[in-house]
């Protein structure tokens, strides 16, 4: 609160409380807190009150060791209290047995139970091309029915470039370790400087895989079981492709399928505008060019707001900016929910207000 109060001056009292996270309310409580304990002193410490309902100790202790005794061991506290009703005895209720068992840390599973992994979240973060890329497989439909043919596609997350792809009868992580190596030889990475995501797949957790990963340094992640959005750049790719206009509905051979990638990838990486990166080309962010493109816009609206500056309403156009980071499952801005509407009543109310008074209104207005 303390921060919020030295940031009032620089930036006002509703942006500070925003950017630190509270409320104008709490701050205004705080303040009322802070001069009521000038006025009357710091408040006196509460004692700790005991109920008179509450149980003595030695009835306490009376209902820990039933509990605990041998007959009573394996017995939930529910059949415990009723067994003891049974027998014309009453030492407390059903969660009062369960408070004074969890305060004696005497609550737990006692039955040797599954208990499932709680995998981390994968948090990648990319700052330009060459720090994170993408992998996936997808199937592309054969000549007949229950025939696929695998495609192999691994995507800079920063640019969406296509670094490297291939098409294959079949699954093989050996096709996956030969694709991974050629591809980070081609785009010269150095060791330590890339991190590669991917699916839980059995191609993108095999041996070889894995092998390949530690010899070449390159920092491998995988995306949490049964999360899908864990890995949306390579999906979104994936879609791109299949909901093309001329995306067959089978391949006649694996050769069309090549041919046809050959052509799609080209278009992806040169001139697809791709709305993620302000509608640059793969091709002009990976390679360096997205700054040069951005002033060359600048220039051309420039030229038309010098022109006509009554159509932009007297402020000058700009374009679109390119984002200074991409990542991978990290920092999702949740969406702030939609304001109620009003009541129709109050709506309504609301058109006869005049200085605080509000206008009579009739059966039919209302």
């Amino acid at each position: 609160m303390q921060g919020v109060i030295e940031l009032i001056p620089t930036t006002g009292e509703a942006r500070a409380c925003s950017a630190l996270g509270t409320t104008r309310g709490e701050l205004r409580r705080q303040r009322l807190r802070t001069l009521a304990a000038s006025i009357m002193g710091p408040p006196a410490p509460r004692q700790a009150r005991s109920s008179p309902l509450a149980l003595s100790e030695a009835e306490r202790q009376l209902v820990l060791d039933t509990l605990g005794s041998e007959r009573f061991a394996d017995t939930a506290p529910a059949s415990v209290h009723a067994t003891l009703l049974d027998e014309g005895r009453y030492l407390g209720s059903v969660r009062t047995m369960y408070r004074l068992l969890k305060t004696h840390s005497g609550c737990a599973e006692r039955r040797n139970q599954r208990r499932h992994t709680a995998y981390a979240k994968p948090e990648l973060l990319a700052t330009s091309p060459n720090q994170v890329w993408s992998w996936d497989i997808t199937k592309l439909k054969g000549p007949a029915k229950w025939t696929y043919f695998h495609l192999y596609v691994i995507l800079d997350i920063f640019s969406r470039y296509v670094v490297g792809w291939l098409i294959a009868p079949r699954e093989c992580s050996e096709l996956a370790t030969q694709l991974i190596e050629d591809t980070a030889q081609r785009q010269n990475i150095a060791p330590g400087t890339l991190s590669l995501h991917a699916d839980r797949g059995a191609s993108m957790r095999s041996k070889p895989v894995a092998s390949l990963l530690v010899d070449l340094d390159i920092t491998k992640s995988h995306s949490r079981p049964y999360t899908s959005d864990d890995n949306p750049y390579s999906e979104a790719q994936f879609k791109t492709l299949k909901y093309r206009p001329d995306f067959p509905e089978r391949f006649g051979s694996i050769e069309d399928a090549r041919a046809h990638c050959q052509t799609f990838f080209a278009w992806f990486n040169d001139e697809h505008r791709h709305s993620g990166i302000a509608h640059m080309t793969p091709h002009s962010v990976h390679h360096g060019l997205a700054h040069e493109l951005i002033v060359t816009r600048q220039t051309a609206l420039d030229v038309a707001f010098a022109a006509y500056p009554n159509r932009f309403k007297g402020r000058r156009p700009t374009p679109a900016q390119l984002p200074t980071a991409a990542w991978e499952s990290i920092h999702h801005q949740k969406r702030k929910p939609k304001p109620k509407s009003q009541p129709k009543h109050y709506t309504l109310l609301s058109k006869y207000m005049f200085n605080g008074d509000a206008k009579s209104l009739t059966r039919s207005e209302r």
